[in-house]
């Protein structure tokens, strides 16, 4: 099942698979001057997400709340890291919410940076945020894709008892490579923070990411899927590893369809409910998709 190798930093020698082009058009422009206008932070700019031209441009955004700076140094990340980020600004909820009602949203996905900084780690913005979206008419949607707030398990109750409709913590990469990839990060500590979110009443679909490509086996990556099953986790992604830069981790292999298929199939022999894997996914590429998948609503597209 192996697929195309390369070694570099992760910015040359693209298989043709890898190879997109920047499609502006659609909503993209409107979406932009949204943003811009109720100065709100996306996850699609701050982490160079490659489908940020496809949902601008379908009218969609993944919203980055809690600054644009990280208190961790992820090797694997775009997001700036700072000891001191931006205080927090409690105005965020309102504005996402004057976003989803001028995108017409029935589905919104809220994540944020890490924030160690502060003693619940930002909860309590996360938890207005989903309140506030709750009050919309027609209500959209709420998937929330939180850190780990350092195991802090009154900042996640916060979170949960805001009844977000998908709660997700993406586990990243194999525990191996967590000194390398995540050296801030603790595998075990994920692991609890979804099996916490999948025991809650009422229970969120729970949901994880993985990157692939970053020197992982296909025999850490199974045993990633049966810890987050175990784990209680229902919904899993799984996409390529790109290098933001050269001081980066490196992309030390390219995936080829044919694994991530293969991973797909191996997923849901697991129990996965649903499953995204392939090159360009990411945890929040087209999210709304594991909702209407699962049946957990009847409505959950977006427009």
């Amino acid at each position: 099942m192996r697929g195309a190798s390369t070694g570099g930093d992760g910015r040359r020698r693209l298989p043709a698979h890898l190879r997109r082009r920047f499609q502006a058009g659609g909503r993209a422009r409107e979406v932009e001057d949204l943003l811009e206008k109720l100065d709100l932070h996306t996850v699609c700019h701050s982490a160079h997400c490659p489908n940020r031209s496809e949902c601008f441009g379908s009218g969609t955004a993944t919203f980055l709340i809690l600054g644009d700076a990280c208190t961790r140094q992820c090797r694997f990340c775009a997001i700036p890291a700072a000891t001191a980020p931006s205080s927090v600004d409690w105005q965020e909820p309102e504005r996402i919410a004057a976003a989803v009602r001028a995108l017409g949203l029935r589905y919104a996905v809220i994540t944020s940076v890490t924030r160690d900084d502060l003693p619940l780690g930002g909860a309590d913005l996360f938890a207005a945020c989903i309140r506030r979206l709750r009050e919309e008419n027609p209500a959209p949607h709420v998937e929330v894709l939180t850190p780990d707030f350092g195991g802090n398990r009154q900042a996640l109750e916060m979170v949960l008892n805001a009844c977000p409709d998908v709660f997700s913590h993406n586990v990243e990469t194999a525990p191996d490579l967590y000194p390398d990839v995540r050296p801030e990060a603790n595998y075990a500590r994920s692991l609890g923070v979804l099996r916490w979110a999948a025991g809650h009443s009422p229970p969120p679909l729970t949901k994880s990411g993985l990157m692939v490509g970053l020197g992982e086996t296909e025999t850490q990556v199974l045993g990633v899927m049966d810890d987050l099953r175990n784990a209680g986790c229902e919904v899993l992604t799984i996409g390529q590893y790109l290098a933001p830069s050269p001081a980066h981790h490196p992309v030390v292999e390219y995936i080829g369809p044919e694994r991530f298929d293969w991973y797909r199939r191996e997923a849901l022999r697991r129990g996965f409910r649903h499953v995204a894997s392939g090159p360009f996914v990411r945890s929040s590429y087209r999210a709304h998709a594991a909702l209407s998948a699962t049946g957990s609503t009847q409505d959950a597209q977006q427009p």
